[in-house]
């Protein structure tokens, strides 16, 4: 049996489908899914669990989430555990990114065989990105490059890794194009109709530097197939 925590977010919805096409798959989370559980509060109860595909995520407590979620794994002996991460996440100085960091090293001292993907941010982030700077009629634009990927992209991967055997830490995904953050929203603003005035907003400290360096880009990384043009053809 392959449990899917996060399975009813929005990652998850494209990952169990694709995954129930192979045998039986059961979800987690904290509020919805098969089996409730805060990962950040509790260990989860993993019995008849062969492989479990981490895809849980909030705000904060990722890394507690993983840890949790890392010791059950190792007492129910499961096989095969398969961890979603960002990429930047050893570079980039924030706290979120540390987050992510850590939940990856407690995969990795689990002793439980894993597979870890980094992926770069998904294209509804981008969207949802654009759409809440958008609401002021000055836009700051943040000086930083994305590589968005789509969700499905994302998700097919992850199913033929599940599907196969231990990996390790697997090349990062991320689109097949870099863009200024300015870039994403010119085209928000396009396909809604809206006008705005954008103002570019320079990012402050470590965390600034490491954007403006590109530590949170992968550019020898494996690329989906959907651009993010053809994501945002889609929303109009």
């Amino acid at each position: 049996m392959i449990l899917v925590t996060g399975g009813t977010g929005r990652l998850g919805r494209i990952v169990v489908p694709l995954l129930r096409e192979h045998g039986e798959v059961r979800t987690l989370g904290r509020g919805s899914g098969d089996i409730r559980c805060d990962l950040t509060k509790e260990e989860p109860a993993l019995d008849g669990v062969e492989v479990v595909v981490h895809l849980a995520g909030g705000g904060k407590g990722d890394d507690v989430a993983a840890r949790n979620l890392a010791r059950a794994a190792g007492k129910a002996n499961v096989r095969h555990l398969v961890h979603i991460s960002v990429i930047g996440a050893d570079r980039v100085p924030l706290a979120w990114m540390r987050a992510q960091a850590a939940a990856e090293q407690a995969i990795i001292d689990s002793g439980v065989p894993y597979t870890i993907l980094r992926a770069a941010q998904f294209h509804y982030l981008a969207w949802d990105l654009a759409r809440t700077l958008a609401k002021s009629p000055v836009v700051p634009v943040p000086g930083m490059r994305w590589q968005p990927v789509d969700a499905q992209d994302v998700a097919e991967r992850l199913v033929e890794l599940t599907l196969g055997a231990p990996a390790g830490r697997v090349p990062d995904l991320a689109g097949p194009k870099v863009y200024g953050i300015a870039d994403l929203v010119r085209d928000y603003l396009r396909a809604t109709g809206k006008h705005r005035l954008l103002l570019p907003v320079p990012l402050p400290g470590k965390a600034g530097r490491a954007y403006r360096d590109g530590d949170n880009l992968s550019l020898d990384a494996d690329t989906g197939k959907r651009t993010w043009e053809e994501f945002v053809a889609d929303q109009r």
